[in-house]
């Protein structure tokens, strides 16, 4: 039975490989032609504005008895005073575990692990994300306990202690990890040191924190009308709408918030080669970049496909000519940076051995100068990459927790709510000349600061070579106290 079986899939793959055309078969995958996508909707939410200014988003989903929520309040760690800190993370962290007035912490445990629920608080740069999952049967239950959560948390000071001293010991922990000291050390570079975009929480800082000071911000920055609220699963709207009501309606106003416009960053590039000495690794961690651009700039399709070009896959530039070709890195990436409402970070990152740093640094200048110079991106390369693009964009929407998801950042950041739709418009409609253009604006090797964290000693060249050196002191303040 099992050779009859057998020979009955061979010969249906054979019957079906002999009716395949043979223009069909190619020799090479740049030979490959596929056809072009076709439309697919995206589901919209529901967008309800609430008296209080709460927006609130609904997508309704019937394959699982399942309601999750996530609220984005618009407002994270970038508002820290420089002498406070952590104070937007460590108000997070204790807004769910420290209670709410009615249920102090212990008991907010339990009754969630009694009903499968959970409810969690994410601290973000900009966004503090609060999130709620339940059964649908227990929905009406734990929406009221999270909204509590959002509007009466009791932060409870066992429970601050607690996550006060998980965050000491974090700090303590900072520069053990190359990669964190290359990204913490880079961000300062390229935002500047007074910036809260660069800030990081110290000993100091975090020792000086009080309840008092978790209360004061949860009053100033958590308010309904700077909250996008999102539902998503086995709900009807018109209810599910009825229970938010009832759990936030009441809640008023905040006061005007610091927007994002007013937060300061270096706005001129910082060139030059910087060095963090970090002995007790056997490799260099190299990134060299500057400030890059919004989501909202003109040239942001064009960007997206520079990026694709420079560091998309193992085809793009750097994988293929740094780590493939000359085996100069353990791992590459690069890209021209951007956020929802400030500058991101362009970069381009290696991890390579000691004794070819200077290699592999001279290679990644090599690389981006070509780009923006004699070898920018050829109409080949573009074609390929807004391909490949466009050919993973129906994954950005899977599901409908996907859709929702990225419907309430657009929300949040002020973006229009078909921004998906346009960026795939925005792609296919870009020119390898707007690519070309788009690299040379914003790819610009003669601004970059180029950091290396890793030994002292082995490295086949001197970061001379490449400019003045400054030494970077990551020593911890009052680390003797730990």
């Amino acid at each position: 039975m099992r050779v009859t079986q057998t020979r009955t899939v061979l010969a249906g793959l054979c019957a079906l490989a002999i009716s395949l055309p043979a223009a069909a078969q190619v020799r090479r995958a740049d030979d490959l032609r596929f056809p072009p996508l076709r439309d697919f909707a995206i589901p919209q939410p529901q967008r309800v504005v609430l008296d209080n200014g709460m927006v609130v988003m609904l997508l309704e989903d019937h394959e699982l008895p399942l309601v999750e929520a996530t609220a984005l309040v618009r407002a994270g760690s970038r508002l820290d005073p420089a002498a406070k800190s952590g104070l937007g993370e460590l108000t997070a962290s204790v807004l769910r575990t420290g209670g709410t007035t009615a249920m102090p912490s212990q008991k907010l445990d339990d009754y969630l692990e009694s009903r499968a629920a959970t409810v969690e608080v994410l601290p973000g740069e900009a966004v503090t994300r609060a999130t709620l999952s339940s059964l649908v049967q227990d929905f009406p239950a734990v929406l009221k306990v999270f909204a509590d959560v959002l509007r009466r948390p009791a932060f409870d000071p066992q429970r601050l202690e607690v996550a006060r001293n998980r965050m000491i010991t974090n700090v303590a922990r900072q520069n053990d990890d190359p990669g964190q000291i290359v990204s913490r050390e880079f961000t300062e570079l390229v935002y500047g040191p007074d910036s809260p975009y660069s800030r990081t929480e110290t000993f100091e800082t975090l020792r000086a924190l009080s309840r008092d000071d978790l209360a004061a911000w949860h009053r100033e920055n958590v308010h309904p009308d700077r909250i996008v609220l999102g539902l998503v699963g086995d709900f009807r709207s018109e209810e599910a709408l009825r229970l938010i009501r009832e759990a936030f309606g009441d809640w008023p106003r905040g006061p005007a918030s610091q927007a994002a416009a007013d937060l300061p960053y270096r706005k001129e590039p910082s060139p030059g080669v910087y060095y963090v000495r970090k002995d007790d690794v056997t490799q260099s961690n190299v990134v060299l970049g500057h400030l890059g651009i919004e989501r909202k700039d003109p040239d942001y399709y064009a960007v997206e496909v520079v990026n694709e070009v420079l560091s998309g896959s193992s085809s793009s530039r750097l994988f293929s000519n740094i780590r493939t070709l000359q085996g100069l890195a353990y791992s590459v990436f690069g890209q021209v940076g951007s956020d929802w409402d400030h500058p991101g970070l362009t970069l381009l990152y290696l991890s390579t051995k000691t004794e070819t740093t200077g290699a592999a640094i001279a290679s990644m200048l090599t690389e981006a100068r070509n780009l923006v110079g004699p070898k920018p991106p050829t109409d080949a390369e573009v074609a390929r990459a807004k391909q490949t693009i466009l050919n993973s964009f129906v994954f950005n929407s899977e599901s409908r927790r996907q859709v929702l998801s990225q419907q309430l950042a657009y929300e949040a950041y002020g973006y229009p709510l078909d921004w998906l739709s346009r960026y795939r418009a925005g792609i296919e409609a870009v020119t390898p000349e707007q690519v070309r253009q788009a690299a040379a604006r914003h790819l610009r090797p003669a601004d970059f600061s180029i950091l290396v964290v890793g030994p002292s000693e082995g490295r086949d060249r001197p970061l001379a070579d490449f400019g003045p050196v400054q030494e970077i002191d990551i020593a911890l303040p009052g680390a003797s106290h730990e």
